[in-house]
């Protein structure tokens, strides 16, 4: 460690490693400690329709308050019945498809299965604002099962899931601090799209499963490496892994893929819904991921006009807050490998 902290003086930076430094700084000064910024994991909520008017909802993923936190029901509907993680009301008339119900969770989102009589099963996914769960019943109805809204629903778990996933963003900063060039950069994020794309699909399909733990510490772990690469660069110390920057994402990507495929397995997919989920999920994934990219390049037009001075030593201080969060995660995350200690 101290060996690591010693690295990267007297450097000349380079001036979109600069910039990136300044973005790091934001990013970080909320989240230094946290994986998931107060709004932690995906929950799966069960409604029935028991009998006309009446529903139970149930609580699958205890990472869900109890229902004594559940509400905010239509006006005309009562509260019945509340048992651990189970909850009954009753609507009169009926629920209808411009009825919403309020979940005051601070959860990521949640995954609503709605078995209505008469009907199909239905299943929608609501992402969360860190303060609540906005549930429109229109989302649960058997025509939000078209394609649309499949690949609208899971186009935004995408892009929700890459965008609250901070080491997943910072993995994408290290990545770029190795990158000179467009042509590096271009084969370098195809490089790990590709990789989190082949374990993403083996994982939901089943061909493939890690589990959780060792993936969430290999994961910190890329990003100390990525850090520690970054600062023999500023150094002009040659590597392999800022001569093929794409083979180092690549290799990872392979790990963030389980990642993210935890995400969906969490959904409780219908097998009929598994190929756009996987397809239209995949894709979220990459919008995020190049919109987060888009936005540092904004930010570094600006910065680098507005603020030279000071973005002279930047890639240094961005590699130095990286290697010291992920470092972190990598001793908050060791404890899980080994569970029975």
């Amino acid at each position: 460690m101290s060996k690591f902290l010693v690295i990267g003086l007297n450097i000349k930076i380079p001036k979109f490693a600069s910039f990136i430094a300044l973005t790091a700084i934001l990013l970080i000064s909320d989240a230094i400690l946290a994986h998931d910024i107060n709004v932690t994991g995906i929950g799966r909520v069960f409604i029935d329709e028991t009998a006309p008017g009446h529903y139970s909802l149930s609580i699958v993923d205890q990472i869900a308050p109890p229902p004594a936190n559940f509400r905010v029901l239509p006006a005309r509907c009562t509260d019945l019945e509340a048992r651990s993680y189970a909850y009954r009301f009753s609507c009169q008339p009926s629920l209808n498809l411009d009825d919403v119900i309020q979940l005051p969770w601070q959860l990521e989102g949640v995954v609503i299965i709605a078995r209505w009589q008469g009907q199909e099963e239905v299943s929608s996914y609501f992402p969360g604002d860190g303060y609540q769960i906005t549930v429109p019943m229109s989302e649960l109805s058997a025509a939000s099962s078209s394609l649309y809204n499949l690949a609208k629903r899971y186009l935004l778990l995408g892009v929700d899931h890459i965008l609250f996933g901070l080491d997943h963003l910072l993995f994408v900063l290290g990545v770029l601090l190795l990158i000179s060039g467009p042509v590096k950069l271009v084969q370098t994020i195809t490089s790990f799209t590709v990789a989190h794309s082949i374990t993403l699909g083996f994982a939901v399909l089943g061909f493939a499963s890690l589990p959780s733990a060792p993936i969430e510490f290999l994961i910190a772990l890329s990003i100390v490496f990525l850090a520690r690469e970054s600062l023999l660069k500023d150094q002009g110390r040659a590597t392999l892994a800022q001569k093929r920057p794409w083979i180092v994402a690549f290799a990872f990507g392979l790990f963030h893929g389980f990642g993210f495929a935890g995400a969906l397995g969490e959904l409780g997919l219908r097998d009929s819904d598994i190929p756009p989920a996987l397809l239209f999920f995949n894709l979220g994934v990459e919008v995020g991921q190049l919109a987060f990219i888009a936005t540092l390049l904004v930010f570094y037009w600006f910065a680098r006009h507005i603020a030279p001075a000071f973005m002279r030593n930047g890639a240094r201080t961005l590699a130095y807050g990286l290697g010291v969060i992920a470092t972190f995660w990598v001793f908050e995350r060791l404890p899980a490998l080994f569970p029975e200690i």
